[in-house]
């Protein structure tokens, strides 16, 4: 049986597909129509993408406070005073320890440039923002005045120091550096007894000494130790030390040390006079018998530490010369501890309400002290 073959597909009306790489069935240009060697037109290239402009960025608004700067602010100078007082301002706010003389110094730049300001562009906002600038530089210079003791004559200073010139804090200083070096007996403990007894008779070599006077100092046996100090001959007593401890305000113990008697010339180990010597020891007996450091029954170490301490500040008290801290090898030399014992000292004052912002490192102990004994507080020279 024969059998037909299966009819093609119909393919009327439909174009015939192009060959690949010819071209046929897309639009053609004549004008830039290309043929190849067969004679048959060729692919046109694509064309190249436009290239995407590059936004430029504009640069970041300068700014003081909350006011914009104008880059078309004139004179120059004028703006670039703002900025910079802007930048300073903001770099001010970082500083871990405020520097009052120098936020008024800015507020003063910054009353002057708002001024101005105000004069050319005719805001008078900014004239009202200079003057509370003005006012503000003078309360942060007056507050920087009362810290310091650098206060206008006939104004009180805000912080009433105990010992009020720099030549009874040098005093101070003279006393505890004479200690270092004729101290008889080692360690915190009799040290801190030595400067008390040292202060007690520094103008004549006698003195008069109650017993209160030494149980404050939280040693643990003074009557040893006294026993101790009269027998290499540092020191002398009428009579027995349990008397001593035993006496009254009615009724003091005369002491005396050899070694602080004036010579046949009146030479003396000290050069401060007689009115300044009770000075001295009142200011020494009021840190040894701070009223936190009795709560905490503070010992021997943590008091001497925090006499040497209130002599080593600046005027804000912050520890060390210009605040930069003190090395622990002249502290050690003070306050003869172990490196142990000292971490343990500072932990306690601190608890005390003595020291604050403390770091101890292998060569400086930097912090200050708290605003509450900055009355204390015998500040270094600038």
């Amino acid at each position: 049986m024969a059998t037909s073959r299966p009819s093609a597909p119909r393919t009327a009306g439909r174009p015939a597909p192009a060959a690949a790489g010819t071209g046929a069935g897309m639009p053609q240009f004549s004008d830039q129509q290309v043929t190849t060697r067969t004679g048959c037109p060729a692919p046109l290239p694509l064309p190249a993408p436009r290239p995407v402009p590059a936004r430029r960025r504009r640069p970041p608004e300068a700014r003081i406070g909350r006011r914009v700067i104008p880059r078309d602010l004139r004179p120059v100078s004028l703006r670039d005073e703002l900025t910079e007082l802007g930048d300073l301002f903001r770099a001010y706010q970082k500083r871990p320890e405020p520097d009052l003389a120098l936020l008024a110094d800015l507020q003063e730049r910054k009353a002057r440039a708002f001024l101005t300001w105000s004069d050319v562009s005719c805001d008078v906002t900014l004239r009202l923002e200079a003057r509370r600038a003005e006012q503000a530089a003078a309360v942060i210079r007056r507050q920087h005045q009362h810290r310091t003791g650098c206060v206008p004559d006939g104004d009180e200073p805000g912080v009433a120091r105990l010992l009020t010139v720099p030549t009874q804090w040098e005093s101070a200083r003279s006393v505890l550096a004479h200690v270092v070096g004729h101290s008889p007996l080692s360690g915190a403990e009799a040290r801190l007894l030595v400067l008390m007894l040292t202060l007690r008779t520094a103008h004549t070599g006698t003195g008069n000494l109650v017993g209160q006077d030494v149980n404050a100092l939280g040693l643990t046996d003074p009557e040893g130790l006294i026993e101790q100090l009269t027998g290499c001959g540092w020191l002398s007593l009428p009579g027995t030390v349990g008397d001593l401890l035993a006496s009254r305000p009615e009724n003091p113990t005369p002491v005396t040390v050899p070694s602080l008697v004036p010579d046949q010339d009146g030479t003396s180990p000290f050069t401060f006079g007689r009115k300044t010597r009770p000075k001295l020891s009142g200011w020494a007996q009021r840190v040894v018998s701070d009223k936190k450091l009795r709560k905490a029954k503070a010992s021997a170490g943590a008091r001497l530490l925090a006499v040497t301490l209130a002599t080593w500040t600046d005027d804000v008290g912050r520890l060390g010369p210009g605040g930069r801290g003190v090395t622990l090898n002249a502290l050690t030399t003070r306050v003869p501890v172990g490196a142990g014992e000292l971490r343990d000292l500072i932990d306690r004052l601190t608890a005390a309400d003595w020291l604050t912002d403390t770091a101890l490192t292998d060569t400086h102990l930097t912090g200050r002290l708290t605003e509450r004994v900055l009355p204390l507080t015998c500040p270094l020279p600038d």
